[in-house]
């Protein structure tokens, strides 16, 4: 099975920056998205916020050059997470960023 996800969008906070117990370091961010997509021939608005984590190399790399307003093409996958209250979402798991 294929778990592959691209999304461009907008940086919309200041990332944050977290270390595992096991001393990767991890940089989470918003990216929101919006663009106009046709379905069944109409137009439609679409909107997205998703949480993007970027870990490992690909964290140093990124991290001091992310800024509020960037925008980016992120490619990666789709993780369900819980929250305190186990409420499900979906986060974004990036393996490659691109400035656009």
């Amino acid at each position: 099975m294929s778990n592959k996800f691209e999304l461009g969008g907008v940086l919309l906070q200041p990332p944050k920056v977290t270390q595992s117990p096991a001393g990767i370091r991890h940089v989470r961010f918003m990216l929101e998205h919006r663009s106009q997509q046709y379905e069944a021939g109409l137009p439609r608005n679409a909107y997205v916020r998703i949480q993007v984590v970027i870990s490992g190399e690909l964290a140093q790399q990124w991290e001091p050059d992310l800024t509020v307003g960037m925008q980016l093409q992120v490619s990666g996958f789709l993780h369900r997470v819980e929250d305190r209250n186990g409420n499900p979402r979906l986060v974004l798991h990036a393996q490659q960023l691109v400035k656009i």
